[in-house]
């Protein structure tokens, strides 16, 4: 049974979102509250919780999870000019959706460090 998360009922369009990149396995799309001009959520289509969540079976798709988040980087013109991904986990790592998330974010210079 998979879990219903606010990041599926934006994948099956039950919930509007401004969708730039959609495949058989994830789905991405910008998001509400960008910290930067380009700030888009990658997400996988299977439910994982976080990425501590993440099992052997999810090897492969976690390395397909950063190839698209290169070739988003690259649709949206950030890749020659530099950008960052972010994964963030559990409550202290800022993650508010249990649903294992990529940001991909650039369009300016980024600060360091970052929070």
């Amino acid at each position: 049974m998979s879990m219903e998360t606010l990041f599926t009922k934006i994948i099956s369009g039950a919930i509007p979102s401004d969708k730039v990149y959609e495949d058989d396995e994830f789905c991405a799309f910008k998001d509400i509250n960008p910290a930067a001009p380009v700030h888009v959520l990658l997400v996988p289509k299977k439910v994982i919780p976080e990425i501590g969540a993440a099992a052997e079976c999810d090897e492969g798709l976690l390395g397909r999870l950063l190839l698209t988040a290169n070739k988003v980087a690259e649709q949206l013109g950030i890749a020659e000019s530099g950008f960052r991904y972010i994964i963030n986990s559990g409550a202290h790592g800022g993650q508010e959706v249990p649903h294992l998330h990529l940001h991909i974010i650039g369009g300016r210079q980024l600060g360091w460090p970052p929070g």
